[in-house]
């Protein structure tokens, strides 16, 4: 097969646009569908949770072994495997044939693709541009990522309208939408046999070797953002779009149609930040981007709970997600370029692999909360761990740069 680095990265956006299109769906209606037919919040957590952890598994697979296998392979795999994940929620069993569905299925509640395929993908990219266009590269598929969450929020609407139209019963409405996922999984399936070898390593022995000992130096910053990033999605997972859409729910009576507005709305703001930040990370630097419009959004969501009415509520929940993603491109594009080219797939998949793993905790832990202490609870405690990942990464990494800076600062002297 010939070459076809550009037709792969047209295709590797339009797969991640088919599967954010999917989870944002999932996100918004999965927790309001699992109280529906029964569970408790403590259950809407668990399952969630699995979900997490299944994805953080296909994450440490990915990690080791895409390379070894072939990552037109794996990306095809994880795909297959999605289609469960659906099937588990249209299928409504009991709860710990859920729990494992979910699990096997890497069902994602988060609202935002954050997959093992999302942490290919992002080591994929960098190799198919130049280090100029690496950021730009990784924003526009952030864009189309969040620009297909942003029309699944938006289908969130569809089980009414079923019901209303087509006189199916809610919980019937609700499960043709979960086959319909199901039946994204597979397209998104079928896109990634068609790649090229371009996204594969040149050396696939040499190269899983390097992703299991890299150098000294890079193990030494993936330690520390690893563990940076473990804070930050600890938080995150108190904050996934299935557990806010449920707080917005059960606290102002929301109704889905009315929640997939907020969160099409919620996608958008997200979709046009990553450009806003390729453009500011270009004048003020990777990392102060990711602390300066991550840091704000935070306590924006630590205010969503004090809302007097769901106006002021949305109103600053909208505000925070208009800056909490401009850290994603810049994040991506940071950790590709502060590792060698051949460790890129080693670190996105252990960075990624940190993120899901605390996401998993902090979507557990956020049931209990709501339910044992206070339902506003997970808001506060994700919005104060996120704070404090903010400040711990900027007094970490502010004077480490990417090569492009060195050279721009090379050249200004």
């Amino acid at each position: 097969m010939k070459l076809h680095p550009h037709r792969d990265l047209v295709l590797i956006n339009t797969a991640g646009f088919v599967r954010s299109l999917g989870v944002g769906l999932t996100g918004v209606l999965i927790g309001i569908y699992l109280f529906r037919v029964g569970l408790s919040s403590f259950s809407i957590g668990l399952v969630i949770a699995a979900g997490l952890g299944g994805s953080a598994l296909g994450t440490i697979l990915v990690s080791f072994a895409a390379d070894r296998l072939g990552r037109r392979l794996s990306l095809l795999v994880l795909s297959l495997l999605s289609i469960i994940g659906g099937l588990a929620l249209a299928l409504s069993p009991t709860l710990p044939a859920l729990l494992a569905m979910a699990f096997i299925g890497m069902l994602n509640g988060t609202g935002t693709d954050r997959s093992a395929s999302f942490a290919l993908d992002q080591a994929i990219i960098p190799g198919l541009a130049s280090d100029s266009k690496r950021t730009w590269n990784l924003a526009w598929y952030n864009v189309l990522l969040d620009g297909g969450g942003a029309l699944g929020a938006l289908a969130a609407s569809l089980p009414l309208l079923l019901q209303h139209h087509l006189s199916f019963s809610l919980l019937s409405s609700y499960r043709i939408v979960f086959f319909g996922y199901a039946g994204l999984c597979l397209i998104v399936a079928t896109l990634y046999t068609i790649l090229s070898p371009a996204i594969e390593a040149s050396d696939p022995p040499e190269c899983a070797k390097l992703n299991a000992v890299i150098t000294p130096e890079s193990k030494r910053i993936l330690a520390k953002l690893t563990a940076l990033f473990s804070l930050d999605a600890f938080g995150g997972g108190f904050l996934t779009d299935a557990l806010v859409a449920y707080w917005f729910f059960r606290r102002f009576g929301v109704a889905e149609h009315d929640l997939g507005f907020v969160f099409f709305a919620v996608h958008i703001l997200n979709a046009c930040s990553h450009l806003g930040a390729a453009w500011l990370a270009r004048h003020i630097g990777l990392v102060n981007t990711m602390v300066f419009t991550h840091l704000p959004s935070s306590l924006f969501l630590m205010a969503v709970p004090f809302a007097p009415s769901f106006k002021w509520a949305v109103l600053f929940f909208l505000s925070r997600e208009a800056l909490v993603e401009m850290d994603v491109p810049t994040r991506q594009s940071y950790v590709a370029a502060v590792v060698k080219p051949s460790e890129r797939i080693f670190a996105s998949g252990i960075t990624n692999l940190a993120r899901n793993v605390f996401w998993a905790v902090g979507s557990g832990a956020a049931g209990s909360l709501m339910q044992a202490l206070s339902f506003s609870a997970p808001l506060l405690v994700g919005g104060g761990a996120k704070v404090a990942y903010d400040l711990l990464l900027y007094r970490s990494f502010r004077r480490l740069r990417p090569p492009e800076e060195m050279k721009a600062v090379k050249a200004e002297l």
